[in-house]
């Protein structure tokens, strides 16, 4: 595990907030008695709808503890910066979602409740949760930083009508998926093979991994950041490629940094195929697609792998649940985390949002075994790895996934994006993760 101090971890986190204007804002102060806050991730297409799920089991909570939870929604792409300015200011939400992938790098702050025994003991045990959801909150050999709350993968959607009429089967491999979407790509008419997030920092980071285990590469190695070696390179070429080689890509998708135009252009026919995680479900169904008009595959994999690539088509995905130190109401807290990750409530969160559930509980609900939800089960379990669990992670998020996003831009608007594009654009990202050390 790569080692960094609390002191260098709250000056990288300056650093990231005074580049987004957010050092100077006003942090909320603890809660006033009887009131939790919670900021809560934004997981439906629409915050406006996460709310109109979360309300009334908030409201449940209330009438069953005599809490009432102040609920605020925090977009994706504003989320970690939120959580770092509370880092930093010592003040913040009682109660926090976090991208299960930035556990450990928020844990450095120490901004979060260790769950060490007792604790994971209030909400549950240790033996409440998946093992597998469980390795993706916090630095091995210390107390999770957070536990589970929804689960999710990654895979591939596609519209079976466009591939049927374009005689083609869901991909079985990377290279079948390229050619389908040459196939599939009238750039005329506005259609193309497939659509990408390309302006979200944390699409590219989780595609950098992905592709980059398939050729073989790790972002850390004994806790080194290695992020531009040669599979790295190749890894995050595979991605943009997409864009700047194949041309499969709406070029317009590159500046996409939320999901809600991505998947419009799935459902609209824009789009023939998306690589989305598992929550992609309830906002394709929300824009009028039917279940029965789309499938979801696993992502496929190159044909042959590179050497010493791994079968890796996902990172473990999913949101986890945290307490912030500054909480006004610890017991209070814990009482909300236990409430939202008991069984009845992981089935109606996870039956709403689209994502799988997180505890070891019986779920033979439909919801929970459909094809769809098969196959996210699936990869989830065999052909998933964690994102780094070590401190500079959310750096690595940072800054390589803008880099991603940079050369998906610079594709998108004609520029060239090869070899050596990519191998700068990764090797600055290091020299930046090295200036923070």
């Amino acid at each position: 595990m790569a080692l960094i101090t609390r002191r260098a971890l709250i000056a990288w986190a300056a650093a990231v907030l005074a580049a987004a204007g957010l050092t100077g804002c006003a942090a909320r102060s603890a809660s006033p008695a009887h009131t939790l806050t919670y900021w809560a991730s934004n997981q439906a297409p629409s915050p406006e709808l996460d709310r109109k799920v979360l309300r009334p089991e908030l409201d449940k909570f209330q009438r069953r503890t005599g809490l009432h939870v102040a609920l605020e929604v925090v977009p994706w792409a504003d989320l970690l910066n939120r959580i770092l300015a509370a880092a930093v200011s010592g003040h913040g939400p009682d109660v926090v979602n976090i991208g299960n992938t930035w556990s450990a790098s928020l844990q450095a702050t120490e901004a979060l409740v260790p769950f060490d025994r007792a604790t994971l003991a209030a909400v549950g045990g240790s033996g409440h949760f998946l093992a597998t959801s469980m390795a993706s909150t916090g630095a091995p050999g210390k107390p999770p930083a957070a536990v589970p709350l929804y689960g999710q993968a990654y895979g591939l959607y596609y519209n079976k009508r466009l591939l049927a009429g374009a005689g083609l089967r869901p991909p079985a491999t990377w290279e079948e998926l390229v050619a389908d979407g040459r196939r599939l790509t009238d750039a005329r008419r506005g259609r193309y093979g497939l659509s990408v997030v390309g302006a979200s920092y944390t699409e590219g980071s989780h595609f950098a991994f992905i592709f980059g285990r398939q050729h073989g590469a790790d972002p850390f190695v004994h806790g080194k950041p290695r992020f531009d070696s040669p599979g790295m390179v190749a890894g995050v070429r595979q991605y943009t490629d997409l864009v700047a080689r194949d041309r499969i890509v709406n070029p317009s998708s590159v500046e996409f940094a939320t999901d809600t135009p991505f998947v419009a252009d799935f459902t609209s026919g824009k789009a023939a195929m998306i690589m989305a995680q598992s929550n992609a479900d309830s906002a394709i169904r929300a824009n009028g697609m039917k279940p029965e008009d789309y499938g979801v595959e696993p992502i496929p994999l190159p044909d042959p792998l590179p050497r010493g690539g791994q079968r890796i088509n996902s990172h473990v995905a999913g949101t986890n649940i945290a307490v912030l130190t500054g909480t006004g109401d610890r017991d209070g807290s814990l009482s909300l985390v236990r409430f939202l990750t008991s069984a009845p409530e992981q089935r109606i969160l996870n039956k709403a949002f689209g994502t799988l559930p997180v505890t070891t509980d019986d779920y033979s609900d439909p919801a929970f075994n459909t094809p769809a939800a098969r196959t996210f089960r699936y990869v989830l379990a065999h052909t998933s790895a964690p994102m780094p669990m070590v401190p500079d992670e959310a750096q690595f998020e940072t800054l390589v996934g803008n880099a991603v996003a940079a050369l998906l831009a610079d594709a998108g608007s004609g520029g060239a994006v090869g070899q050596a594009q990519v191998k700068a654009k990764l090797s600055e990202a290091q020299s930046q993760m090295e200036g923070l050390g």
